[in-house]
């Protein structure tokens, strides 16, 4: 933790490099702190290099992307999209590049009992065709996340919202029980709010809040974007463009010849050679990506427990970790909370590669045949490789593995979530509630296992439901515990490995000192947070 004086000259510093106060002002109060007089000149000068400079066309290159994608939030399924939606759109909280969450269109919220939660607006925030933010507009919007015919993909993030009502400038949220962890989900991507009229609101307009409005979007191909003059904080660029580059060999090559200035999903096999080139810079981050190989219980045979855990038997974790990621990376423990989280369960014992338990319970099971294992690299770089090592060593224990190369283009709308068993990636989240009410509650139409049925399901959503509303941290710890325990003994999620984020940026750009770990390119931010040097 920061001294008293450390976090005086930390934050000093960045209102010096935000020009919020001038140099002159700053080595005053670093004389005035105790420091040095050369000591404060150069602090002052080294803080005013970082100072934002404005203007310019931002291009990234994103490992995502597809045809079938949609400017509508509520559809929002991969990076790309991610990206899009904090270009034209906020939500009423933000993760910050150090890792805390605070106010975006929200000034402020604040709970008594963690059951009533009151947002307060910020005060004349514009949508991009003029509108002024209200709180019924933040109301339609989440309303149409909630409702009983939704389809999105935060329908069970806001599951928990039993009312919401306007108090002049404050929206009133009433959760059905209290929950601590409120104000991180209402940060989640997808609930980027929209204007409304009457109530309505036109998810296809692209018409938010955020620093760059919308000017072309072809999906899976590009997003062209141009400045919010009228934007509630700072952004650098004139423009920011987004291109969809799914091979890593296209992306990477891209970054070399100067056609973007940044890339995402660097392949761990090439980071070293990039890193070499003059023109590049290697940001690399840990967080909490994992990769993973979900399994619907709801479709044979993985409805069968003995055949998931021959499974889970058989995945060499370490060797997924060596040469997939090639250590860019540790090994998973089937279930997605990592040692980045508050609660991560450490004394869940760890699952190894183990031929013979694979071979027992697989035996039980009583399936015999090849199973299908559907991967693209469109999950992640590597994904086939990975698919094709966990053949190999099922193959040990006597399961045939049979895999599924799939198209890259479409991956995410006609196989993650559809077929029994495919490769996929998760981005993980800053919270335990965050992360299992987006993918594993029974709720959540991203539950991409379908494990909702189950004695232990049961138990799991039984258990969230507690922790959520426990305010004890001791007792959520316990809580948390059992719920990863659960998911890592009965549940369809295989997570071998957790993955850094390895971005590749040209020279030319500038960032601040703290970049965000919770999604790739700074929290997927770049847009915003980020300057030409």
């Amino acid at each position: 933790m920061l001294s008293r004086k450390d976090a005086f000259i930390a934050s000093r510093k960045h209102q010096l490099t935000n020009q919020e106060i001038s140099r002159r002002s700053f080595i005053q109060s670093m004389v005035a702190a105790g420091v040095l007089v050369p000591t404060a000149i150069g602090m002052a000068d080294q803080a005013m290099a970082a100072t934002p400079k404005s203007g310019g066309k931002f291009i990234m290159g994103m490992a995502h992307g597809s045809t079938t994608d949609t400017i509508n939030p509520l559809t929002y399924e991969n990076g790309f999209s991610l990206v899009m939606a904090y270009l034209w759109g906020n939500s009423l909280t933000e993760v910050a590049p150090n890792g805390e969450l605070v106010g975006d269109l929200a000034e402020s919220f604040e709970s008594d009992d963690a059951k009533t939660w009151r947002f307060k607006l910020r005060q004349g925030v514009e949508f991009h065709n003029g509108k002024t933010l209200t709180p019924e507009d933040v109301i339609a919007t989440i309303n149409l996340h909630r409702g009983e015919e939704s389809t999105s993909a935060a329908k069970g993030v806001v599951a928990p919202i039993q009312d919401m009502a306007a108090d002049g400038d404050t929206v009133v949220f009433t959760l059905e029980t209290p929950n601590a962890d409120f104000p991180y989900l209402m940060s989640d991507y997808h609930l980027v709010i929209m204007p409304s009229v009457d109530g309505n609101v036109d998810t296809l307009a692209g018409i938010g809040t955020g620093g760059f409005k919308v000017d072309g979007y072809e999906p899976g191909v590009r997003l062209s974007t141009s400045r919010n003059a009228n934007y509630h904080k700072p952004a650098y660029f004139d423009e920011v463009e987004v291109l969809s580059l799914i091979d890593p060999t296209a992306r990477q090559n891209a970054l070399l010849s100067g056609d973007v200035h940044a890339i995402d999903r660097i392949d761990p096999k090439t980071v070293n050679l990039l890193g070499r080139a003059p023109n590049v810079n290697i940001l690399e981050k840990t967080g909490t990506l994992h990769y993973t190989f979900p399994m619907r219980v709801d479709a044979a045979p993985f409805d069968n427990y003995d055949l998931r855990m021959a499974l889970k038997l058989s995945i060499p974790r370490q060797e997924l970790v060596d040469k997939i990621l090639l250590g860019h990376g540790a090994i998973g423990n089937d279930h997605p909370i990592s040692t980045a989280n508050p609660y991560h369960a450490a004394d869940i014992p760890q699952r190894e590669f183990d031929a013979d338990l694979a071979r027992h319970h697989y035996e039980k099971s009583g399936h015999s045949g090849p199973i299908q294992l559907s991967a693209s690299d469109a999950a992640f770089a590597g994904a086939v490789d990975a698919a094709q090592l966990i053949a190999a060593s099922a193959a040990e224990a006597g399961i045939e593995i049979e895999v599924v190369r799939e198209p890259s283009d479409g991956y995410w709308s006609n196989v993650w979530n559809k077929k029994p068993w495919c490769a996929c990636y998760w981005g993980g989240r800053p919270t335990e509630d965050w992360m299992f009410a987006s993918a594993y509650v029974a709720e959540t139409e991203w539950n991409d296992t379908a494990w909702r049925t189950t004695e232990s399901a049961v138990r799991f959503n039984e258990v969230v439901a507690e922790a959520r509303a426990e305010l004890d941290p001791a007792k959520r710890r316990t809580q948390y515990a059992e719920a990863q325990t659960l998911i890592h003994d009965d549940g369809g999620a295989i997570v071998p490995m957790f993955a850094n984020y390895i971005m590749g940026l040209s020279n030319e750009v500038a960032h601040g000192d703290d970049v965000a770990a919770n999604w790739t390119m700074d929290g997927s931010k770049a847009g915003e947070r980020w300057w030409f040097a």
